[in-house]
């Protein structure tokens, strides 16, 4: 069978893998020169090395994305960086770190409970919130309004619930889905496997972890916008060249371009794909005149938007790549509308500022942060969609056997994430086999 996916991100590229593996013939579609989508290595040559067009974490709720990584010979002991849940922040003011040998969910109590910087009704409130993540909340409810129903602390909604979620969704708590936060925290946090909360950080590029194998196996036209999708029967043509069937596992606004022509404007597919709104992400990269280290390789920062220190997370990428002699971080703003029309060279200036100030606080006296030699800043101004209340989701479903869809924004139960997109490039290629009468084993 002869296949086309649209689309070389993490959601093509993992159905492309799975059709490949049932036998089918694959030819991937990408319009960009790297494989991976909106987690892909990116070529800027005045940073002089390869960075990521944003940072990006993985869990170890997320099975599907190390199983498939296994599947292609990337192991990910060595790609990734795994360590037991850890939020600390930079200046030692909270501190919170699964180090007990206990079974899940004891292990993330233990370590609430022998949290540095929480107070001792900030822990009970918690474990109260926790422990009431079931039943799920209503489909219309924020995480704020859930957040004050459970009766959380605003200081540690400031502190500990709007970094989580802010990180988890990309969305503001305000603005965001109570269900897929709630998701996300049964699937790691109060999950039945300790290594459910396990953080893995990636070593490498965003397209080594496993983009690179998979664009290896497969037949990859880069550079290739495809600018018509025709049906007819069960024949899929892209672009004039015929295939048995397709995958289309481009974003939202794109999706809407290739099947406006063949559904109409006004069919509902459509009319849903119209509707996703997106948020972006930024991301500060420094390489420093000489080697500093960071306590650990992933923490919070401590936000103050009146002075422009709006960094929420900083990582230490020279430790994490294993680089002794060298020192370079990517400091990571969630949900920054407010960047997207700023100065970028004076944003660069105040992230290091935050960072270089609140590491003259910590307990443990670090020393003094190195210059900045070279600062790279990125703006991915649709990173996600924005993960709001009663957001309408498609399937991957479509009125042709011959076509579906993938992609992040698809009804995966997650939000924007790198599982997320794994799962729904799973489940497209599955069902475009059942379809077609050839399911792959799973």
């Amino acid at each position: 069978m002869k296949i086309a996916v649209v689309g070389g991100g993490w959601a093509g590229l993992a159905a492309a893998v799975t059709l490949q593996d049932a036998g089918a013939s694959v030819t991937v579609f990408e319009a960009s020169y790297t494989p991976g989508g909106r987690a892909r290595r990116v070529d800027h040559s005045a940073y002089d090395a390869l960075i990521d067009n944003g940072q990006h974490i993985l869990l170890g709720a997320y099975r599907e994305t190390l199983a498939l990584m296994r599947r292609l010979g990337c192991a990910p002991e060595l790609l990734l960086h795994r360590q037991s849940l850890c939020l600390a922040t930079l200046d030692g003011d909270l501190r919170v770190k699964a180090s007990t040998p206990l079974p899940a969910p004891f292990h993330a109590v233990a370590a609430l409970l022998c949290a540095h910087g929480l107070s001792w009704s900030h822990k009970r409130a918690v474990l109260r919130f926790l422990h009431a993540l079931t039943p799920p909340p209503p489909p219309d409810w924020s995480v704020a309004k859930l957040l004050f129903f459970h009766r959380q602390p605003r200081e540690l909604v400031r502190r500990l619930w709007e970094p989580l979620c802010l990180a988890a969704l990309n969305t503001p708590p305000l603005q965001a889905s109570a269900m897929l936060f709630v998701r996300v925290l049964s699937d790691s946090l109060t999950a039945r496997s300790r290594e459910a909360s396990d953080l893995y950080i990636p070593r490498r590029d965003l397209s080594s972890l496993w983009p690179d194998a998979a664009a290896q196996r497969l037949g990859m036209r880069y550079g290739h916008t495809v600018r018509q999708i025709r049906l007819d029967g069960g024949v899929a043509e892209i672009d004039g060249e015929r295939f048995d069937a397709a995958v289309l596992a481009t974003p939202p606004p794109t999706t809407a371009r290739l099947l406006a022509p063949m559904l109409g404007e006004s069919s509902d597919l459509v009319r849903t794909l119209r509707t996703f709104a997106y948020l972006p992400i930024a991301t500060l990269y420094l390489r420093l005149v000489a080697p500093w280290r960071l306590p650990e390789p992933m923490m919070m920062l401590r936000q103050n938007k009146r002075r422009g220190h709006e960094g929420q997370w900083v990582f230490d990428r020279a430790a994490l790549a294993d680089k002794r002699h060298e020192g370079e971080l990517a400091v990571v703003v969630s949900a920054a509308k407010q960047l997207i029309s700023c100065d970028r060279q004076q944003i660069a200036v105040l992230l290091a500022e935050q960072v270089r100030e609140q590491a003259q606080h910590h307990f443990a006296k670090l020393p003094a942060m190195p210059p900045v030699a070279v600062a790279e800043l990125l703006i991915d101004k649709r990173a996600t969609f924005a993960a709001v209340p009663g957001l309408a989701r498609p399937s991957a479903s479509t009125p042709w056997p011959s076509l579906v869809l993938a992609g992040d924004w698809t009804d995966t139960g997650y939000p924007g994430v790198l599982e997320g997109a794994v799962r729904s490039g799973l489940s497209a290629a599955r069902l475009l086999m059942q379809k077609k009468g050839d399911a792959p084993p799973d």
